[in-house]
């Protein structure tokens, strides 16, 4: 199993979305960047906020979730990261807030971020980092539900769950996938 390469945080750009359910890959990425003391900077030719530890890119794309896969895309291809190198960070409506999964490859769920990164890259084989998010309940809410905050009880499980993710993260880096499966899905809430 190799080391990921490519660490992608989805999201919406703007300070509008900022506290959205949709951008729970965003808040991953802000942290896991500060922990490796790497500054997110703007890069056009790669469509986002970039940022670079050793051998090892951030990326939160800013094309808006629709078509995250450019971003994805471009950066990938320009520096030869395979999909399996890949890992996307994303929100997930299946899962309550605070529960974890980790995965590679699969169906996209419906996430038009993951629809359209698959389509881009050609493949569904890169790896998830599935946050729970909860449902709101009707299939015709979805798009007003990720497009607002949590509420204070989801965020109180949504913020330890990014935390436990940042624990896990020497495993990830490593490429142990397994363990970190292991640490990551053994707290279910």
């Amino acid at each position: 199993m190799s080391s990921p390469r490519l660490i992608v945080g989805l999201g919406n750009p703007g300070g509008e979305y900022a506290d959205n359910r949709h951008n729970v890959g965003f808040w991953f990425i802000d942290q896991l960047a500060r922990r490796l003391q790497v500054p997110l900077t703007p890069q056009g030719k790669f469509l986002g906020r970039v940022g670079r530890h050793e051998d090892l890119w951030l990326l939160q794309p800013m094309t808006y979730m629709n078509l995250s896969g450019q971003a994805v895309a471009a950066l990938a291809r320009f520096y030869k990261i395979a999909a399996e190198e890949t890992l996307v960070v994303h929100d997930d409506l299946d899962l309550p807030p605070g529960a974890i999964r980790l995965k590679q490859g699969g169906g996209n769920g419906g996430h038009n971020g993951l629809k359209d990164i698959q389509a881009r890259l050609a493949t569904p084989d890169f790896w998830r980092l599935r946050l729970g998010i909860g449902h709101p309940g009707e299939r015709a809410e979805v798009i007003n539900y990720v497009l607002k905050a949590p509420r204070r009880e989801e965020q109180e499980l949504i913020d330890p769950a990014i935390d436990r993710c940042l624990l896990a993260w020497p495993l990830l880096a490593a490429g142990d996938y397994a363990a970190a499966q292991r640490q990551l899905h053994l707290k279910t809430i």
